[in-house]
């Protein structure tokens, strides 16, 4: 999730847990909280492959997060005996602070290595756009009363609330993507595709509007559908995911890695000599976000690449097609390619 929702999250939990006993400043330390997970982007971890597969790495394990709250509770607290209730109380606030920050990545698409140490396989529920206004919204009300309204009570009784709604509207968007893959997967049917590898996520900034990728052998399907689409209505366009471009440099453990961290949705490209692999999760069809230079055309073959990232936004003129394809189901966000039916699969 964004730093805003992560700071506003972290400060409203703490805020729900101390804030009868430290008032404002409780919010203040959970924001600041919030947002200590994410500084494991401060470390190098060999390259920009290696930097993206081991974010939200071991600082968003549970386990660790147990001992860092313990720690910190400790320095806070100073306590003279481990039974001590305000220490647990520190300690279970810092926690929960740590926690609901992990369990908001988990329900991003990208993967959070919850586990960790344990195995260091991303997990990922995607309920949520990385930026999502709705659900941060309620959370920024909390953290604001808990700062403003003077009343200790009342800020609380506030603080709850919003915490209630932004965890309904969670419930809200999984009910949704029960709904959105019974549509693809009918839609998919439908056109004569059976995907081994599927995932769906919001789209940008709601939960009214979704994104599905599908993998079929050598080919990947970008999918769109709205909570309103009937299933004739669902848009799915197929692409060329290129395999043979990577063939060369597939058994590089870079290129492993990032196979393995994108859970076998990536596609392979080729520009000016360079070829790319693409995260397919995250972005749109021609604007993926994590792009890598695997690899490098010359007179001799395909050598290793540079592994430098190519990031590519999606265009701004996107961002209101989203909204307008929310209702009506004739709306493309991307234009390349074309629609597939039953006869151009065949």
């Amino acid at each position: 999730m964004d730093s805003l929702t992560q700071a506003v999250l972290g400060g409203s939990v703490t805020y729900a847990v101390l804030g009868k006993r430290l008032g404002k400043r409780a919010a203040l330390y959970g924001a600041a909280l919030g947002t200590l997970p994410d500084l494991d982007v401060l470390i190098d971890f060999g390259g920009p492959i290696e930097n993206m597969t081991y974010h939200r790495g071991f600082s968003h394990a549970f386990v660790v997060q147990a001992l860092a709250a313990s720690l910190l509770a400790w320095l806070a607290v100073r306590p003279k005996s481990v039974s001590d209730p305000f220490f647990l109380r520190w300690c279970l606030a810092i926690y929960l602070c740590f926690v609901t920050h992990t369990l908001a990545d988990f329900f991003t698409v990208y993967g959070t290595q919850v586990l960790w140490p344990f195995t260091d396989y991303p997990f990922a529920h995607s309920l949520l756009f990385i930026v999502d206004p709705i659900y941060t919204l309620p959370l920024l009300v909390g953290f604001l009363g808990a700062l403003l309204v003077k009343s200790i009570p009342r800020a609380l009784s506030l603080n709850a609330w919003m915490l209630s709604v932004s965890t309904l509207y969670l419930i809200w968007s999984a009910s949704a993507k029960v709904m959105i893959d019974d549509k693809v997967i009918a839609a998919l049917e439908a056109k004569g595709v059976s995907p081994g590898i599927y995932e769906s996520t919001p789209g940008p900034f709601n939960t009214f509007l979704w994104r599905s990728v599908a993998i079929e052998g050598n080919d990947y399907f970008e999918i769109w559908t709205s909570i309103f689409d009937d299933v004739s209505e669902v848009q799915v366009r197929r692409y060329p995911r290129n395999l043979e471009l990577i063939e060369v440099v597939s058994d590089h453990p870079s290129v492993r890695r990032l196979q393995w961290f994108t859970k076998g949705q990536y596609k392979a490209w080729e520009s000016d000599n360079k070829i790319f692999i693409s995260d397919l999760r995250m972005g749109v069809e021609g604007a993926y976000v994590f792009n890598f230079e695997v690899g490098l055309r010359k007179l001799s073959g395909i050598e290793i690449g540079s592994f430098q990232q190519l990031e590519r936004r999606p265009r701004l003129n996107q961002v209101g097609q989203v909204w307008r394809r929310i209702f009506d189901p004739t709306i493309a966000i991307t234009e390349r390619s074309q629609p597939i039916t039953n006869q151009s699969y065949d």
